[in-house]
């Protein structure tokens, strides 16, 4: 049986995480720049102990009004300021639980960007710089951030999304596009198995493309989230495949 981590961005508003937190393995908690606030963070850390889920703080441009989905142009001193105070929301919400940080994931746009970026990578990473012995970060697989924060020591996880479509850049389909988001469980559940067992997975243009991960995303703001991961539930082991907590 392989064990796999997945991991889903919670605390954006859709409030299933009591439903859906026992389902997956990692989470990551919206720290109130595209979603969320310091009430929904402590209510998904307390359903994330219960359930024995990995906790990750998910900290985005400060852009509340597109959900954190278009990128910004920030000051290196404005990113780093907005990013720190994020996760450091997250951290007073969990030291009050008594629950710690395993993983930072950043959000959309700001994600995005950090995967072609050099120069925004270097601010981030700068801006996490305190986490670096002690949290993960989940990070696209063969991104240039995966690649900075390597070089500079950092502990990473390399990410894939289950219920994205990929260009064969290996870049994610724009969400402006038809069938960008695949939210059928069934295609879901064959998406995750190709790279899990394959290390590839099959892009829009019908091509494979090798991709290996640690880590795997169902988005929980998904209209039916909660559906494709109590499938997944269901038919994974059919696979020898495992959600390891």
């Amino acid at each position: 049986m392989i064990g796999i981590d997945i991991n889903c961005d919670v605390g954006e508003g859709v409030g299933n995480e009591k439903l859906l937190l026992p389902l997956i393995s990692s989470c990551n908690i919206a720290c109130g720049e595209h979603a969320g606030d310091r009430e929904t963070m402590q209510q998904v850390v307390q359903f994330a102990k219960r359930h024995r889920v990995r906790i990750g703080a998910h900290p985005s441009y400060p852009d509340r009004l597109n959900f954190g989905r278009r990128s910004m142009q920030l000051s290196e001193e404005a990113l780093t300021e907005t990013v720190r105070s994020q996760i450091l929301t997250l951290q007073s919400v969990l030291a009050k639980e008594e629950a710690s940080l395993h993983h930072i994931k950043p959000h959309g746009a700001l994600y995005n960007d950090l995967a072609t970026n050099e120069t925004l990578s270097n601010t981030f990473l700068t801006a996490i710089s305190d986490f670096k012995e002690a949290v993960y970060l989940y990070v696209p697989f063969g991104s240039i951030v995966q690649q900075v924060a390597r070089k500079e020591g950092f502990r990473i996880k390399v990410e894939a999304f289950a219920d994205r479509n990929y260009n064969d850049d290996l870049s994610l389909v724009s969400r402006k596009t038809v069938g960008a988001v695949i939210s059928n469980p069934q295609r879901v559940l064959e998406h995750l198995v190709q790279m899990v067992k394959n290390r590839q997975l099959l892009t829009v243009s019908g091509a494979l493309v090798h991709m290996s991960a640690d880590t795997y995303c169902i988005h929980g703001d998904t209209e039916n989230a909660l559906q494709i991961m109590t499938y997944l539930s269901e038919q994974l082991p059919k696979h020898h495949i495992q959600i390891k907590k």
